[in-house]
């Protein structure tokens, strides 16, 4: 009994904690990174906040950049945030949705000119994503028919319609091509468990502001991908790569992506009140949840990714990896009613607090080694580096503990 009261008191303080950071995220996007004479927001900013103003810019993040506002002035009203969503919307439209092809470029260079204009499914979906949740709080009708136009344009062009899935990156004319990776670190498949997560996050989304019968199936049919392929139902982990036929390309563990998609495809399945759905991916969520513990550090970080073949630990820490880690935990203890999930995401949050929040230039690092070192060289707002994750985070945290209290 008195662990639970503790457990409380700790929750508690998470849940005003997490709603403080919330607002300091925000802040140093409004603050440090609104590109006032080009448009949009900077292509890149180091971590001692500098500018680099003709860095490109990316898809992503613009749409990390509508979501996050859009998304935490639906939290608790904003009229700053719901400005600011409204300016990273109007800059999507305008410059990153191509007006000849449909879909989004995945680049546009500082001055908004499309730079690399290859369709990749994945900056496509986010975009999806973050329209649903602006039109959440602003009723644009314009917002709702992009995402609508951009999921079905999605569905015509990358779904494959014999084995299911999505095909991974288009040329701008939606024809094939040869690079279909998002980053240099990943492998060239024609299906990746991160773009699935991804399009799977983007239609729940869309769902919730239009509930159409063939995006419900779509979402159907991806969370069986996910229970059929995707999840190795044995450890609890994702496989990451596949080619088009679903066999599997590789065996790197990504505990932060594990214990993410613990929450997401449970979240999905709750949307569309598929209760059959519901109660295997509540099991499953836990098998997931402690599959990412073994990733867990002593001191309450996760670790980034583990290669089995070669039994090597990559001891870096991500900061995304520890907002999925602080959602996932809480979700595994909303489940199971254990206590040493809640304590997995208070001890994760605590680590947050020592070693990744900046607290002299704000923001999050992106990382830091096992030794406690920063990861150098690391942006603080870039291509990937945007406040999707951590304000993420922070929402959940704070919209679970609503709930719970």
């Amino acid at each position: 009994m008195l662990n639970e009261l503790i457990i409380n008191q700790q929750l508690q303080q998470y849940r005003q904690e997490v709603t403080a950071e919330l607002h300091n995220i925000l802040s140093y996007w409004l603050q440090y990174t609104p590109d006032h004479e080009n448009g949009g927001y900077y292509g890149k900013i180091d971590h001692e906040n500098k500018v680099d103003a003709e860095a490109p810019k990316g898809a992503v993040l613009h749409a990390r950049v509508l979501w996050a506002f859009s998304a935490a002035c639906n939290h608790e009203f904003n009229e700053t945030y719901l400005s600011e969503a409204r300016r990273a919307y109007a800059y999507i439209v305008k410059h990153f949705i191509d007006p000849q092809h449909g879909g989004v470029y995945w680049t546009v260079n500082y001055q908004g000119q499309p730079l690399d204009t290859k369709k990749q499914v994945y900056a496509n979906a986010f975009v999806i994503y973050a329209l649903a949740e602006y039109y959440i709080v602003s009723g644009e009708q314009e917002a709702k028919e992009q995402a609508i136009n951009l999921y079905r344009l999605l569905v015509n062009k990358s779904y494959d319609t014999e084995l299911t899935g999505y095909f991974e990156a288009f040329t701008r004319e939606w024809q094939e091509t040869e690079d279909l990776r998002l980053s240099a670190k990943d492998a060239n498949e024609k299906k990746t468990m991160n773009t699935h997560l991804h399009v799977l996050e983007a239609y729940t989304n869309l769902y919730r502001i239009w509930p159409d019968a063939e995006l419900k199936q779509q979402m159907v049919t991806l969370l069986h991908n996910f229970l059929d392929y995707i999840v190795d139902v044995k450890s609890g982990h994702l496989v990451l790569f596949f080619d088009e036929r679903w066999n599997r390309r590789s065996d790197t563990i990504s505990y932060g992506h594990d214990i993410e998609a613990a929450w997401l495809l449970l979240e999905a399945a709750e949307v569309i009140e598929d209760h059959e759905l519901i109660e295997k991916l509540k099991s499953l969520a836990v098998q997931m949840a402690n599959a990412a513990i073994e990733g867990v550090d002593t001191d309450g970080g996760l670790w980034y990714e583990y290669e089995p073949t070669q039994n090597h630990l990559i001891k870096e820490k991500h900061w995304w990896v520890q907002s999925e880690a602080m959602v996932g935990f809480m979700n595994a203890w909303q489940i199971s009613k254990d206590d040493r999930y809640a304590t997995l995401s208070l001890r994760n949050w605590a680590f947050v607090k020592i070693h990744i929040l900046d607290q002299s230039g704000g923001e999050w690092v992106w990382g830091i080694y096992a030794d406690g070192s920063l990861m150098p060289g690391e942006d603080k707002a870039g291509l990937w580096k945007c406040p999707y994750h951590n304000s993420r985070a922070c929402i959940e945290i704070a919209k679970r503990l609503n709930q719970v209290n």
